[in-house]
């Protein structure tokens, strides 16, 4: 929990500058003010119901999709956990860098989306979730092809060829990922490996390569480690952090429109601006 992502980050701010800040946001137009709504870059949440199964165990060296319809707009490789809401770790929090509310049929206008998101209400990123139809796909064995990952198979099916399916992959994943991974294998788990046939194998091999994840949303601000939106760095002196709008505000870290991946950048982010900004008010 980061609590520099708050939405009510400007909740205690001395009158004088609450004015400055006032008169900040009355030179905003309503189109400015729509575009920067701050939007949390939190944890996903998931339709699927066996997730919560496997709340607690992490996988590492795992491969990740991310499409909003038909586009791809993330891959990456690393650490996930699963959690009684869904998908969360290093590899899930770099993948909603690149998640976007909105697109879809439902239009709010900004002040009902701002109060919604100062509000932290998880319902307005879920309904626009499943506008977009965010998809998360995972790869379980990244380092191997569809093609390597069959003969590892067959391998394994050979020296177990007499025993029950649901018994037969315990090496390919941890122990209380198996039973999931037979159920969506749709192959009987008491079926006789001998008498599975090359489509079931083959189509096993597929779902180890690409487990499906219906994003309905994010953990919204409560649980953000970052947001992305706020001020735009056109706005802002990049030699003193003043406000080009409004002289004598000075803004750092998240009150930017700036944000990173994970490993350390949006940290830095904060302290470099905020130690610019703070040698410049003096």
């Amino acid at each position: 929990y980061n609590q520099s992502a708050s939405p009510q980050i400007l909740s205690d701010l001395s009158s004088a500058l609450r004015q400055k800040v006032g008169d900040f946001f009355k030179i905003e137009s309503e189109s400015l003010i729509k575009s920067r709504l701050r939007i949390p870059r939190s944890y996903f949440t998931v339709k699927e119901e066996w997730c919560r199964m496997l709340q607690g165990l992490a996988l590492k060296n795992v491969s990740a999709s991310l499409f909003i319809g038909k586009k791809k707009v993330y891959e990456g490789f690393g650490e996930m956990l699963f959690t009684h809401f869904g998908v969360s770790g290093p590899l899930i929090l770099s993948a909603s860098s690149y998640y976007r509310r909105g697109g879809g049929k439902k239009k709010r206008n900004a002040a009902e989306r701002h109060a919604q998101a100062r509000a932290g209400e998880g319902a307005a990123v879920s309904e626009e979730a499943a506008e977009q139809n965010a998809v998360l796909h995972l790869d379980l064995k990244p380092a191997l092809s569809e093609e390597q990952l069959d003969r590892r198979l067959l391998r394994d099916f050979e020296e177990a060829k007499n025993r029950q399916f649901g018994n037969a992959v315990n090496a390919l994943f941890p122990a209380r990922l198996v039973p999931v991974m037979i159920a969506l294998s749709g192959i009987d788990p008491k079926k006789r490996v001998h008498d599975i046939t090359r489509e079931e194998r083959q189509g096993f091999v597929s779902r180890i390569k690409d487990v499906e994840l219906t994003v309905t949303g994010t953990r919204g601000f409560s649980e953000a480690i970052i947001t992305r939106g706020g001020v735009s760095v056109r706005e802002v002196n990049p030699s003193t952090m003043e406000s080009r709008l409004v002289p004598g505000l000075y803004l750092a870290g998240e009150l930017l429109d700036l944000d990173a991946l994970t490993g350390g950048f949006n940290l830095q982010i904060a302290w470099s601006t905020g130690h610019l900004a703070g040698e410049s008010v003096v």
